[in-house]
């Protein structure tokens, strides 16, 4: 993206980083809302009516009533006080409000860049767009799974909810380096080692959703073993190659704690590979890479041995933002110059 006036392109960094940030409280909102199991506690869409919170004690019990209706109360919560609903409500309220918030401080600008600059400029930011637009219908989808038979959402459509965040983070961060940073000439990695890199972030990330979404952290709360041993003593390494692996706990965190040593490895190996070759342009990117890698192996572990504790828990999802950044800045300075 280039644009030659300095105050539009300031106007639209400023906007882009502002849009970061958004995403990123979402993310981790989105988080803490599924931590604290609260959210089932607002059971229907309501894109425009639910803007605003109860504001009466009639309206607080006809939304109490209404989650009374769903498994997750008749089966686990069906001791539940209107004040501990209260406390679950806000967090998914929250989460909702975000989500619109986010959606109108994307488009407004857009709208107003458009008129400035053109629409073909920005055609990869409507594209961002429609993928917040798409995000709000899964979100829901995701809800939806949780409220007929089950006290809790699809890990699936979770994961898939998760995903969708970060690669929008992804999308407008590159958009932002993309207008601030300029190519230079000199020896880079080959593009395909850090998109490969960048690959496996997001497959861990799709997992760690399904840890998240079948509460995979509560079980096996050792390290290095899995209670006494390298593999889950509840099942069978025959099962790994059975698509069911995703839908059992077991199975699920550990995956997840292999494919981060695999993550490791391959960080190393792309370490050895840019000083080898003397890549001086990546030295700063994959120190940046390595610092957040190393924080987010430790606060995985720390998550595990504390039972998914909430607060090590959420800690654990932010610094995977600051990964995520860290690894598409270093696939960004490595891009092919045209």
């Amino acid at each position: 993206m280039y644009i030659e006036n300095n105050i539009t392109k300031k106007q639209l960094s400023t906007w882009l980083v502002s849009m970061l940030i958004l995403i990123a409280m979402m993310i981790i909102i989105g988080g803490l809302t599924r931590l604290t199991d609260s959210g089932l506690s607002i059971t229907k869409w309501e894109l425009f009516s639910g803007t605003l919170p109860p504001l009466n004690e009639k309206m607080w019990l006809k939304y109490f009533e209404e989650y009374k209706l769903i498994p997750e109360f008749k089966i686990q919560n069906y001791s539940m006080s209107l004040n501990d609903f209260k406390f679950i409500f806000w967090w998914e309220w929250g989460h909702r409000i975000l989500g619109r918030l986010i959606g109108i401080s994307f488009l407004i600008p857009l709208i107003y860049f458009t008129l400035k600059i053109g629409f073909k400029k920005l055609i990869n930011l409507y594209f961002i767009f429609i993928l917040i637009c798409v995000q709000g219908f899964i979100g829901w989808y995701m809800v939806s799974s949780g409220l007929i038979d089950k006290v809790d959402v699809s890990h699936f459509r979770l994961s898939l909810h998760l995903l969708i965040a970060f690669f929008i983070f992804s999308l407008i961060f590159w958009n932002f380096l993309n207008l601030n940073i300029k190519s230079n000439n000199e020896t880079k990695l080959n593009f395909l080692i850090p998109c490969g890199l960048l690959t496996l972030m997001y497959f861990q990330i799709i997992i760690g959703g399904f840890v998240s979404g079948m509460d995979a952290g509560l079980i096996y709360n050792s390290w290095p073993l899995m209670g006494n041993s390298y593999f889950p003593d509840d099942n069978k390494i025959i099962n790994l190659f059975s698509l069911n692996a995703f839908s059992d706990a077991s199975l699920v965190q550990f995956l997840h704690r292999k494919l981060a040593y695999l993550i490791l490895l391959f960080y190393i190996f792309i370490l050895f590979k840019i000083y080898s070759n003397k890549l001086k342009n990546s030295y700063t990117a994959i120190k940046i890479v390595g610092i957040f890698l190393l924080i987010q192996i430790i606060l995985g572990i720390l998550t595990l041995i504390n039972g998914a504790q909430i607060f090590i828990a959420s800690m654990h999802q932010i610094s995977s933002i600051f990964l995520i950044s860290a690894t598409i800045y270093l696939l960004y300075i490595n891009k092919r110059t045209n």
